[in-house]
């Protein structure tokens, strides 16, 4: 394995850890704002950044955006993002060592799983999967990934208002699938960095990164007020993992391991990282969380 995609993937184990912090704060600001209307996007956003808990998440989560770029720019996006997909587990220690709040025997199972899959992921790697980032792409096949998440993303909308139940958890699905379409296109767009320098601030696929995140930040605002945080945290997470994972062999070419014991381990490892993500609950109820503000 080269040595920057060592440093991609320490810098993933970074990302996850302060995301999961930034997620704390802004659940905690996102259920003592107000509701989210989705005809003044720009009037909900602003009256979410008026509550300190939600700014100081946002500004946390910024940070953890910072170390995804540079991961994504030095390590394969299937490799970033399977660490950050078992990183959601550290939110046991968080919860336990940080926030004080009692960690279950359902926690640390998932911990296990992760350090588990996490152990196969890197015996599987070697030879040109774990030598270079892989960012070139086709164009089209770019368009039609990013553009596939974003329609699917706007179907589960659509179903979250005709199923209010559930309408958190789909909330959260399609806020995930836009991060996701998001974080492609940044693995995308880092390809250009060498040649274009700043020059990709004013890349088209910017535009697209930008306005998936925006959109994306208000979709998961709403799905944290009107969803448990249990099954919103995991949703989220999972769907913008899957769909940046799968990027790596349908839009970047990534390698498979040769032979076919490789491909299953491989996938295997994906399994039980992403399964112990949506394991881990989140760490404080919603009733729990108003009576600490």
């Amino acid at each position: 394995m080269s040595l920057s995609v060592q440093l991609g993937l320490v810098l993933s184990v970074a990302t996850a850890f302060v995301s999961i912090l930034g997620f704390l704060f802004k659940h905690r600001g996102a259920i003592h704002a107000p509701e989210v209307q989705w005809r003044t996007p720009i009037a909900s956003t602003r009256a979410l950044f008026a509550n300190r808990w939600w700014t100081i998440g946002i500004l946390v989560a910024m940070g953890s955006w910072v170390f995804h770029v540079a991961a994504l720019a030095l390590a394969p996006i299937t490799l970033v993002q399977t660490v950050i997909a078992g990183g959601l587990v550290l939110l046991t220690v968080v919860a336990d060592r940080l926030f004080g709040l009692e960690v279950r025997r359902r926690e640390w199972i998932g911990v296990a799983l992760t350090a588990a899959g996490l152990a196969i992921l890197a015996a599987t790697l070697g030879g040109e999967a774990a030598d270079s980032a892989h960012s070139d792409y086709e164009g089209a096949t770019l368009a039609l990934y990013v553009g596939g998440l974003t329609v699917t993303s706007g179907v589960a909308m659509v179903l979250a208002s005709r199923i209010p139940r559930h309408a958190g958890v789909i909330l959260a699905a399609a806020a995930g699938l836009q991060w996701g379409g998001s974080d492609v296109s940044i693995k995308a767009l880092t390809g250009h960095l060498e040649d274009d320098g700043l020059l990709v601030l004013v890349h088209p696929l910017a535009l697209v990164i930008l306005v998936l995140s925006l959109i994306g930040l208000v979709v998961s605002a709403r799905s944290l007020q009107i969803g448990d945080p249990v099954p919103v945290i995991a949703v989220t997470s999972a769907a913008a993992n899957l769909s940046t994972i799968t990027s790596g062999l349908v839009v970047f070419g990534e390698p498979l391991p040769e032979g076919t014991l490789g491909v299953v381990l491989r996938l295997a490892a994906f399994a039980l990282v992403i399964g112990a993500a949506a394991l881990t609950p989140a760490p404080m109820p919603v009733h729990e969380e108003r009576a600490a503000t």
